[in-house]
């Protein structure tokens, strides 16, 4: 049997099949999957946690299973429960766990996954190997548990991670009531990789995280200025408010 008599006796059809479409951002970080996000530089593990926890929105009501390597916690401290309850935008919980290497962290982490218990996994490490991020992407994606690797700056090197993000901090917005004070917090993410829309790959996202509606947006690179413009913006503000 021919195609045309296979057409004709409708066994076989055309189907319409839609275009694909890339993710969007933040392209499955918190939600699903395996991702990296690095310092740029020593001292923006604030930023890094910060977009992690604001660009997200948790999915699943279990509790947050956090891991840190003692050296990590030693040099850069540990995110304070009023902080992880703001940027969260609801009260979670917290299992933490601090361990003496990143062999160990990783290890934590997939055994946590595995659990079912918890609703995200954070591990602050040191490195993570290409064998390691392929065991944990495949019992993210197994068990639909997020794991997210927070990771020092000067980190590079191939991973099974589904993106890998690189954050630093920007210069806040203007202060609508006094231009000598900080504004909204700002962070650049730049997209270094990305596996789920990789056409996104080099693209830089610029983050600013409204603490009275709790709520993130990206803002124009050219929002923030120099410090005199940023003035003159605030100037006139008041006047149409004073008018």
């Amino acid at each position: 049997m021919n195609l045309a008599q296979l057409r004709s006796k409708g066994l076989i059809g055309s189907v319409n099949v839609e275009p694909a479409t890339d993710a969007e951002f933040p392209y499955g970080l918190g939600t699903q999957g395996l991702h990296e996000v690095v310092d740029e530089a020593f001292g923006d593990r604030a930023a890094a946690t910060g977009f992690v926890f604001t660009a997200t929105k948790p999915i699943r009501q279990e509790a947050l299973f956090w891991i840190s390597q003692a050296s990590t916690r030693r040099n850069l401290g540990c995110l304070s429960e009023a902080a992880l309850q703001e940027m969260t935008r609801r009260q979670i919980c917290r299992i933490s766990l601090t361990t003496r290497n990143s062999r160990d962290a990783l290890w934590a982490a997939e055994e946590a996954v595995i659990s079912g218990t918890v609703s995200h996994v954070i591990a602050e490490v040191d490195e993570a190997d290409f064998t390691a991020t392929r065991r944990l992407t495949l019992a993210s994606g197994r068990h639909g548990v997020p794991i997210t690797l927070l990771l020092p700056y000067g980190n590079k090197g191939a991973t099974a991670a589904a993106t890998r993000w690189r954050v630093t901090t920007r210069p806040s917005s203007p202060n609508s009531y006094d231009a000598r004070a900080p504004g909204c917090a700002r962070w650049s993410a730049s997209l270094e990789r990305c596996r789920i829309a990789p056409s996104a790959a080099g693209r830089t996202f610029d983050i600013e995280w409204n603490d009275e509606t709790l709520s993130i947006r990206v803002v124009s690179r050219m929002v923030a200025g120099p410090l005199e413009a940023r003035a003159s913006e605030l100037e006139k503000f008041q006047r149409r408010k004073t008018a």
